[in-house]
C-alpha cells in the first residue's frame, strides 16, 4: 500500500478519505504526479454506493463490507 491506496484489481487502486477535503487533497497529489503520457480516472462514491457493491468469484456472491464502512475509490 502506497500513500493509503490498495489495489483493488489490476490497475485499479482505491483509498479510503474521512472527508471531501481529504479526498480532494489526494486527488490534487495524484494529479500532481500523473506522467505526461500518462492516463488516471478518479471515481468518487459514497459510503452508501461502496457497500452496495457486490463481487462475484466464479459462481460466488460475497458482499465486500458491512453497513458503515467508508471507502472512496481514485
Amino acid at each position: 500500500m502506497v500513500d493509503g491506496f490498495a489495489m483493488q484489481q489490476y490497475s485499479v487502486y482505491i483509498r479510503h478519505c474521512a472527508s471531501g477535503e481529504n479526498a480532494e487533497m489526494h486527488v490534487n497529489r495524484v494529479k500532481s504526479i500523473i506522467p505526461e503520457k500518462g492516463n488516471v480516472i478518479v471515481l468518487q462514491v459514497t459510503d452508501r454506493q461502496f457497500s452496495n457493491m457486490i463481487q462475484y468469484f466464479g459462481k460466488l456472491s460475497v458482499g465486500t463490507h458491512s453497513d458503515g464502512f467508508q471507502l472512496e475509490i481514485f
